[in-house]
């Protein structure tokens, strides 16, 4: 909220100072059309002979385009509003055919200047985000992707999602109250923008409720810590194709580790072979679908361990 209404203030002092700025500067629709409108077969052309160099137009262009000194006007940012033909006493100013078909420089190579070192910027961010990835020169991390689930999950308190989807107006308290960054908008168009849970950059602690205590339409019921501890909102599958004990013969035990429940035990994959890797099994009536096993899971860029939502949470 505050950044949009500093953008706003920003850009309205601007527009009251200096008339169109965002459009001829910083929008890159208005550098398209003005690419296109060089070409255009009708403009504003200034009688030099007529001109008593008043600046009445000059000053009054929305546009900032029109330059009485050299007679010309930046067709790259004229939007033909014919404020100025009003102005004009003299009738110096026609709409017609063009004179000369060059822009002002000036206003191009500033417009230019601008998306550049914009481009610029931008770039020497995205590098220096990928930097930032690198373990110390010695590997690339990289980001987790989420998973595909049958059902998407929801927070302990929905009930269901039936429940979810007719009580909840998609207000985003939730999902700006969760401090584990669990919550997020949904991009489905049956629940869109309604909360959905996922666990690529933490997982739903169970000594936290606060998404229960702020949603006011009863689509997220208040829960207390204990009722949440036994709040079955889905359960873990392990993809066994995806397991590092399996693909790089790395043992790790991180799900078995960091589950809150113990619902998560190490058991050899081949009783009978003695090189056999240790892999997690999953008793799925401990598991409340907490997500702990799937945000700690090292593999990447998709996890062993993943939650798959239940459409109607369960009591465990």
């Amino acid at each position: 909220l505050i950044v949009s209404v500093a953008s706003f203030i920003v850009i309205t002092v601007f527009a009251m100072k200096n008339g169109r700025v965002y459009c001829n500067t910083i929008c890159p629709v208005g550098t398209v059309l003005g690419y296109i409108a060089k070409f255009s077969w009708l403009r504003i052309n200034i009688d030099d002979d007529k001109c008593k160099n008043c600046r009445k137009c000059e000053r009054n262009c929305k546009a900032s385009c029109i330059d009485i000194s050299t007679y010309t006007v930046d067709y790259t940012r004229c939007v033909a509003c014919g404020n100025c033909l009003d102005d004009c006493k003299f009738d110096s100013l026609r709409y017609s055919r063009p004179k000369t078909s060059k822009p002002s420089l000036t206003t191009t190579e500033s417009r230019r200047k601008f998306l550049i070192g914009t481009g610029a910027f931008l770039a020497s961010t995205a590098i220096a985000k990928g930097k930032k990835k690198i373990d110390n020169g010695l590997a690339i991390i990289e980001d987790k992707v989420q998973p595909k689930r049958n059902m998407n999950i929801i927070p302990p308190g929905a009930l269901s999602a039936r429940n979810m989807a007719q009580h909840c107006t998609a207000c985003q308290l939730c999902v700006s109250e969760c401090p584990n960054d669990v919550l997020r908008p949904s991009s489905d168009l049956s629940t869109f923008m309604q909360p959905v849970m996922s666990y690529e950059k933490g997982y739903c602690r169970p000594e936290c409720n606060r998404c229960s205590s702020v949603c006011p339409t009863g689509a997220i019921r208040p829960i207390t810590l204990a009722e949440k501890s036994s709040t079955q909102i889905g359960h873990a599958v392990w993809v066994k194709k995806n397991c590092i004990a399996i693909t790089d013969g790395v043992e790790c035990g991180n799900c078995e580790r960091h589950c809150p429940t113990g619902a998560i035990q190490m058991i050899y994959l081949d009783d009978e072979a003695d090189d056999s890797p240790l892999v997690p099994a999953i008793n799925e009536s401990r598991c409340i679908g907490c997500g702990a096993c799937e945000y700690v899971c090292p593999a990447r860029p998709f996890s062993v361990i993943y939650v798959e939502g239940h459409e109607v949470h369960k009591e465990n």
